[in-house]
């Protein structure tokens, strides 16, 4: 197992054949120390000084980057059409504290039963789309 303590380059310069992926849940990039294994089988352990960013470089060996991906995850997209409708949308996700995204046109929230109920309660328009999803680090929870 090889340890690491800081990203080596925020993304790596070597064509895609020549990458192996160690893919991990949201989650994970916010913990300073976790483990997991590339698709290759090798085995990593993280005592971090800082947090790693999707697509990041931690490891090379024999001509080879291997970086860490963040995996998609299934979220709430909610179309919005007005500011008023956005402020609405923005407090009530607020006052649940739920990470969320925010775009042109329409707010990412996190894929939780809160949230779902709220959607039912509300009657919002959503999609369910499965995504790599990147909250607002502010939140309390992101």
């Amino acid at each position: 197992m090889h340890l690491i303590q800081r990203m080596l380059a925020p993304a790596s310069e070597l064509p895609a054949e020549s990458q192996i992926v160690l893919s991990a849940e949201r989650r994970q990039f916010l913990k300073r120390r976790w483990r997991g294994v590339a698709e290759d089988g090798m085995e990593f352990g993280f005592d971090l000084e800082s947090r790693l960013t999707d697509g990041c470089v931690i490891f090379q060996q024999e001509g080879k980057d291997y970086i860490v991906r963040q995996l998609h995850e299934p979220v709430y997209e909610i179309p919005i059409g007005s500011p008023a409708h956005a402020a609405l949308v923005a407090w009530k996700v607020g006052n649940l504290h739920m990470p969320a995204q925010i775009f042109d046109g329409f707010i990412r929230v996190l894929h939780d039963e809160a949230m779902a109920n709220l959607l039912q309660r509300e009657g919002w328009p959503y999609t369910e789309p499965v995504v790599l999803f990147q909250p607002l680090k502010a939140m309390a929870h992101a």
